[in-house]
């Protein structure tokens, strides 16, 4: 009865020649993802300075391109009397609100986690300017319409220092600066943007630019009512306690719609309408810390962190060729397709890579060529029992593969625990980790196998 041939011991002809195919089909999948995957502008652009830019579709991090990090919280102080439950879910709500007006930033890979019960932790690689990344993402957008008095003056309110002295106000009446130097007494809040569904830039007819809002059926309903029982008074617009424009009511409102009018650039009114598209903040938010990371740093953290890479791989390349001769240089081209494989799945799935990411990738040259270290020990072993190279290239193999296995399970569970419940740069580390400990298996274990096999039928064997 024959028995059935275990998979190391197989040496067809047919059986290599699809390994063989294998590789090569993977090695130019890998390729096309990290360098060929661009669109026919990149290309274009890539012609005009490939001498000074590099394309590619792997997705930088913060710490290697730049930008800014903000690390905010719910202002608890003005929320008290609200549970620890009600605080972490205005800071979801946050969340939600915070990730729509980053969208409408343009930002690559942003990336906005929750931290602890009240923590949000925001990155925003390759951002530039921070003035407007920070007027955006904190302001409340509290948007709010009230009627400006017509029974008080401003002037009979001023104290000696030439300022509104609250304390004089009429009940009922708040004092609200205008965007310029401007002022309004303004009556009770009648209106809120909680009913507002759309807000975008439009221009007048000599090139101005205003926002155009629209509010859903009821909020609609209630502005008609306000708009015509009001007729010919100050209708006063105000964003976050400052009023942006008080156009007289010349007519009843119908449909929700309105405008937003005043001295606004193009990019500010286009950041208005963002704002408002958004939504307002559940909650005040206050930033605890806040870094900035230029481009010549993150530029100084590649080159250091590809050098790193370089050195590390030279020497493993060094010492699997001296100390296991011929038979390590075998080992090292199985190195050398599991770092192109890596790239490869890394530009496909679109991972960010960050500096702690680079760490990965060093660390999984080293244990990239740990499989082939116990293969190799195991193939002396068995030619120092006296076998033949056939036989001691497929019992090194067969011995040396539960221990393999074994080693890359663990690290595989301890990269699994890293990412469930690590942060932004852990999980970098952990992914990248998890991609090439996987991947050296198969470099490890099939590749360098199928060289093997073609060395066979000699008498002697390097290593």
């Amino acid at each position: 009865m024959n028995r059935a041939t275990p998979l190391f011991e197989r040496s067809s002809v047919s059986f290599q020649k699809w390994m063989a195919l294998t590789v090569i089909i993977m090695a130019g999948a890998a390729f096309y993802a990290v360098f060929l995957n661009i669109t026919k502008d990149e290309q274009d652009e890539w012609l005009k300075t490939h001498k000074e830019k590099k394309i590619t579709s792997l997705k930088l991090g913060l710490d290697i391109q730049g930008g800014l990090q903000m690390n905010m919280e719910v202002d608890q102080d003005k929320m008290a009397g609200k549970t620890p439950q009600e605080i972490s879910d205005s800071a979801d709500r946050a969340l939600e609100i915070l990730r729509n007006r980053v969208d409408g930033l343009g930002v690559t890979e942003p990336v906005l986690e929750r931290e602890g019960v009240s923590g949000i932790v925001i990155q925003l690689p390759g951002l530039t300017d921070i003035k407007r990344a920070r007027d955006i993402l904190l302001s409340t957008a509290q948007l709010q319409f009230r009627l400006v008095s017509d029974r008080y003056r401003i002037s009979d309110y001023l104290g000696k220092d030439g300022k509104v002295d609250n304390a004089k106000l009429p009940s009922g009446i708040t004092y609200l600066a205008g965007k310029e130097d401007s002022g309004y007494l303004c009556e009770k809040i009648l209106l809120t943007g909680e009913s507002l569904t759309d807000a975008h830039v439009e221009t007048d007819p000599v090139g101005r630019p205003y926002i155009s809002f629209k509010f859903n059926p009821e909020g609609g309903k209630q502005f008609g009512i306000i708009t015509g029982d009001n007729v010919g008074r100050l209708l006063a617009i105000v964003l976050d306690d400052r009023v942006y424009s008080a156009p007289r009511i010349q007519t009843r409102i119908p449909g929700g719609s309105g405008q937003i009018t005043g001295s606004f650039t193009d990019q500010d009114a286009a950041d208005l309408a963002l704002i408002l598209r958004a939504g307002a903040l559940p909650a005040p938010l206050k930033v605890t810390s806040q870094f900035v990371v230029g481009p010549t740093l993150g530029a100084d953290s590649v080159k250091r962190g590809t050098m790193a890479a370089l050195y590390g791989l030279v020497l493993v390349l060094l010492f699997m060729g001296l100390y296991y001769r011929w038979s390590g240089w075998i080992a090292n081209a199985g190195l050398l397709m599991n770092m192109i494989y890596l790239m490869g799945l890394l530009a496909a799935l679109k991972v960010t890579i960050t500096l702690p990411g680079i760490a990965g990738i060093i660390l999984t040259l080293g244990l990239s060529v740990d499989s082939n270290v116990l293969i190799f020990e195991r193939i002396r072993e068995e030619m120092r029992a006296g076998k033949t190279v056939r036989a001691a290239i497929d019992s090194g193999y067969k011995r040396a593969l539960e221990a393999i296995i074994d080693t890359h399970v663990t690290t595989l569970i301890s990269a699994a625990f890293l990412f469930q419940f690590g942060t932004g740069p852990v999980k970098g580390f952990a992914v990248n980790l998890s991609l090439g400990v996987a991947l050296s298996l198969f470099t490890a274990v099939v590749i360098t196998k199928m060289i093997f096999d073609a060395r066979k039928e000699y008498q002697g064997l390097s290593i």
